[in-house]
């Protein structure tokens, strides 16, 4: 029998099967029998057993076994995770313009999540520029959900210190991490294990030594040990042009500082040693889109050719891109992606679709899972489930 946590990690997200509910067995169960998990078993052994089924079995047979599947108790399975912003004719109040949201798996259900007080200010749309969109920039570290960078309504940048999201505490969900030195938007920025790295940027104004500065966090170290560490900086301020990935991948950090079919500069952050390395040829010129890199130690990196639409696989002994998925219209645009779980789910159209790609089949199988109403993708991550009563 497979063990809970061999099932917690095969949990696939952005399932496109719908799952539903046996509405004769919720209504003949008596009180008695919906509190038993399985007749005949205490409840703590039948949980047990229950554990090492996919969820989306559970939730179809009844009502005790949906509510077991959101316990605390529960294995966590992954969820899709969006941040989102009112559409242009709904974005009345810019300060309060990003909301978090979480897709359920098993239910194929959007749930909002609880937000940070005070409200964010934290810009996505400007009223006076709505044509033009500005950055939150978010990464996943360890399990959590982590804002680094952002612009207020002063044009400022919006956070002072990394505002970190954990969907397992057993209390509240948000909390605050060290002051950044210098508070910065337009950066680069990525993770590595526990450890966020923040390099480059623009705070109030520019200056040279922020622009080339890199900055390391250990989220593992105890609450009264956490600080910003100095690390080796860069060689220029080229990475402070806008908002960069640092994409986590066999040790490395790997980014460019422009987008898509521009001429770019790359560069490469060796995690153990503390320096910088050029970035491999093949890599730089196949960089032609959004990229990332898979959160769950499968060690590959994928990119999104946004004029295409086509999907690619970092081939690193050859040094080359190799095709997943050929050219495709769902794809083009593509602004933002995540890879993990054995999807790769790109953030497409304006903000106004989510292409997951089923990249562990062959060939690799698409659809197209839509934001909330009136709502548009901001970013998206795959992370831990929260544990909601449904």
């Amino acid at each position: 029998m497979a063990t809970a946590e061999a099932t917690s990690t095969a949990i696939s997200i952005c399932n496109p099967t719908k799952y539903f509910k046996n509405t004769n067995s919720d209504h003949n169960e008596n009180d008695h029998e919906s509190m038993l998990l399985l007749p005949g078993l205490p409840n703590h052994l039948a949980q047990l057993c229950l554990s090492s089924l996919h969820p989306s079995l559970l939730h179809a047979v009844c009502r005790s076994w949906r509510r077991l599947i959101y316990s605390p108790s529960f294995p966590p399975f992954f969820s899709l995770y969006a941040l989102l912003s009112p559409t242009i004719h709904h974005h009345q109040q810019y300060s309060k313009s990003i909301e978090f949201f979480s897709l359920d798996p098993v239910s194929s259900a959007w749930r909002r999540l609880p937000g940070p007080p005070p409200p964010l200010c934290l810009l996505h749309r400007h009223p006076s520029f709505i044509s033009r969109t500005l950055p939150i920039q978010s990464l996943t570290v360890a399990g959590r959900l982590v804002l680094i960078a952002a612009t207020d309504d002063q044009f400022l940048p919006a956070l002072s210190s990394p505002l970190v999201f954990d969907p397992l505490s057993n209390s509240y969900h948000w909390f605050y991490g060290p002051p950044l030195p210098t508070p910065r938007r337009w950066c680069a920025a990525g993770s590595m294990g526990s450890a966020i790295y923040v390099a480059s940027g623009i705070g109030s104004h520019y200056q040279s030594e922020v622009a080339r500065s890199m900055e390391k966090w250990d989220m593992n170290k105890k609450d009264r040990e956490w600080k910003w560490e100095k690390m080796a900086p860069l060689k220029d301020s080229s990475f402070s042009r806008e908002d960069v990935q640092a994409i986590g991948y066999r040790g490395k950090l790997c980014m460019v500082n422009v987008k898509g079919k521009s001429v770019k500069q790359g560069s490469v952050y060796d995690v153990a040693k503390d320096q910088w390395e050029h970035m491999p040829e093949g890599m730089l010129a196949g960089w032609s889109g959004a990229v990332a890199a898979t959160v769950d130690g499968e060690d590959e990196m994928f990119v999104v050719d946004e004029e295409r639409g086509e999907l690619r696989r970092y081939d690193a002994d050859n040094d080359t891109w190799e095709v997943v998925l050929e050219e495709s219209v769902l794809l083009k645009g593509a602004e933002h992606i995540v890879a993990g779980r054995g999807r790769v789910c790109v953030v497409c159209g304006g903000g106004g679709r989510i292409v997951v790609v089923d990249v562990a089949v062959r060939p690799p199988r698409t659809w197209v899972v839509n934001p909330p109403p009136e709502m548009e993708l901001v970013g998206v991550h795959i992370l831990p489930r929260v544990s909601l009563s449904e």
